[in-house]
This record gives structure tokens, C-alpha cells and sequence, in this order.
């Protein structure tokens, strides 16, 4: 079963996009302090504090998330000139794990980690090029944790007997599913538990290189998701209202948001030939099938018949 999604909000970004020069800094108060350049040349000084790791799914319960104060201080302390007697940072060198698409981080004297990452995830899906500034925009991501990351695990395999290919897997964050409660029917967001997987397919018929293929909402009680590469209508808005081709690559590339405000987890894993039916195909799809028996329990919509692919 596909279950697609548009583009939707994370929720750990800055609001600027695209952005030049950036600096982190930590004070003894657990105030962050994000300086960088924007493309029109403006600098900005913005205040980060209030947030760390991440709530378990709760619909009573808020997830954490930062406050923002983007005039460097005065929105906090009514002091326009706060940052610039922001007091020395007291962040260490970043020892912490190694992290996709980072910018910079540190590690605080309580032992916590701090971290910027940058990424496009605004990409049309189903290999369309961007058709405005906004779907090429960079995203500048903070996160602060301690403890272990979340735990994004794939697998790939064949589907709809062997004619095609699938990706599938689940996020999880301290050993419990990442999900949501609420998003619209296409999959969007609109909540702040909520975390789309954004699946990148490279070498394809899209083209040579990556291109985003799909985003699919973690699904709610498992934070598992699934999709094949089959054709599919492109979705309402997009410039062609033909068929997109299936486009199964040599490789994939799956990247979500952690939970709260933790960092970016990323994974690529190498891609499948066509069926042939081979003894090491067979034995790879038995072992595809053992980690999709595990992973997808509790799994109503990519595995409705008792987890079978």
C-alpha cells in the first residue's frame, strides 16, 4: 500500500532559508545563539532556548519545541544589543555521534549536544526539477539532546509479485515508535508529532543523481511506513498531470526529522536488480521478509494480513 505525502513543516527549523556564515554559540543559561549572513546580506542574531530531547507520542501532552527570538534579545529581555554581550560560549568541540548534513555543533558543560543541520527538504516528489525558490530552499535545522539519537531502520525488498520494488521502515526513538495524531488526508502534518520520511531515489529513470521520490507520514501506533516504486499520478498543483514512471534506483536515501527537537537522522542503503528470480534473490527476499515480519507489527495499512509482503 502507497501512502504519500506532500512537503510538510518539521519542527526544528529556523525561519530563514539559504543561509551564509553561521555561527553557534551556548551560554551557562542554555540559551543558543544562531549568527548568520541571509542572501540578501542582513545578518541575524537569533536566541534559541527552552527545548531538549523529545516527548514520547501523547495526544494530552505538547512535544517540546524551542522558543525563538529572532531580534537577538530584545523579544526576551527587551535588549536590542543582547547578543552582542551574549557571554563567552560554553561549548566544547562537538564529540558526539556523526551526524548527516551537518553545519556545526558543541557540547555544553552539562553534558548535552547542540547541533545545526542543513538540508533541502522542501524537493518536489516523484523526480519533478523545483519549479520555484521555495522547493530548492535549505533548511537550517537546531536540535539539542542527550542520550542516544532516534533509530530510523530500512529495508527494501520486491513487491506486487516480484514485479516491482519496495522500501520500508520504522522510526523509533528510545525504543518506542515515532508518530502523530493529527495530518490532512494527503499526509501533511498538523501536529508536531508528526514526522514525514523523506525518500530519495539515485541513478533512475527521474535521472542520474538523487531525486526525491516520496514523503510518507509514520504511521500511528507503529511509526512504520512503506512504499513501491510503481507509476503514480503526480499530486494536485505539480506542472504535468501525466503519469510519472516507476522509478526504482541503485541506491535509496530515507531522511526525517528526530522527534522534538533532536537532529536529523539520515540512511542509504544500496537499491535491487529486477527479479530474476535467482538463489540470491530468493535468499534475499526471505531475509527482507524476517525484518518486515518485525518491523511492521501493529501495521494496519502497509501490512493489513498479518505483515505479509
Amino acid at each position: 500500500m502507497l501512502v504519500v505525502a506532500l512537503p510538510a513543516s518539521a519542527s526544528s527549523p529556523l525561519s530563514n532559508t539559504n543561509l551564509h556564515q553561521v555561527t553557534l554559540q551556548v551560554n551557562g543559561k542554555g540559551e543558543a545563539l544562531v549568527t548568520y549572513r541571509l542572501p540578501t546580506g542582513t545578518w541575524r542574531h537569533v536566541l534559541a532556548w527552552g527545548a531538549i530531547n523529545a516527548n514520547p507520542p501523547s495526544a494530552a501532552t505538547p512535544q517540546v519545541r524551542f522558543k525563538y527570538d529572532y531580534s537577538g534579545g530584545w523579544g526576551k529581555y527587551h535588549n536590542a544589543r543582547y547578543w552582542q554581550t551574549f557571554e563567552k560560549s560554553q561549548c566544547g568541540a562537538y564529540d558526539g555521534p556523526r551526524l548527516a548534513l551537518f553545519v556545526t555543533g558543541c557540547k555544553a558543560p552539562d553534558g548535552s549536544y547542540w547541533a545545526l543541520q542543513s538540508w533541502q527538504r522542501g524537493l518536489p516528489l516523484l523526480g519533478f526539477k523545483p519549479w520555484n525558490a521555495s522547493q530548492t530552499a535549505y533548511e537550517m535545522h537546531l536540535s539539542h539532546w542527550t542520550g542516544d539519537l532516534a533509530v530510523l531502520t530500512v529495508g527494501v525488498h520486491w513487491t506486487y509479485g516480484h514485479s516491482a520494488i519496495g522500501v520500508f521502515g520504522q522510526l523509533l526513538y528510545q525504543g518506542k515508535p515515532v508518530y502523530g495524531f493529527k495530518s490532512t488526508a494527503e499526509g501533511n502534518p498538523l501536529g508536531r508529532y508528526e514526522r514525514n520520511v523523506y525518500i530519495d531515489t539515485h541513478n533512475s529513470v527521474y535521472g542520474a543523481g538523487w531525486w526525491r521520490e516520496s514523503g510518507i507520514l509514520t504511521h500511528n501506533p507503529s511509526g512504520t511506513f512503506c512504499h513501491s516504486f510503481v507509476p503514480q499520478k503526480p499530486f494536485p498543483g505539480y506542472p504535468s498531470k501525466a503519469l510519472r514512471p516507476a522509478a526504482p534506483g541503485d541506491e535509496y536515501r530515507f531522511t526525517v526529522s528526530g522527534p522534538g527537537v533532536t537532529p536529523v537522522i539520515q540512511v542509504t542503503v544500496p537499491g535491487l536488480d529486477k527479479w530474476h528470480g535467482t538463489e540470491d534473490q530468493v535468499a534475499a527476499q526471505a531475509l527482507a521478509q524476517k525484518v518486515w515480519d518485525s518491523t511492521m507489527v501493529g501495521d494496519k495499512r502497509c501490512a493489513p494480513e498479518n505483515g505479509s509482503t
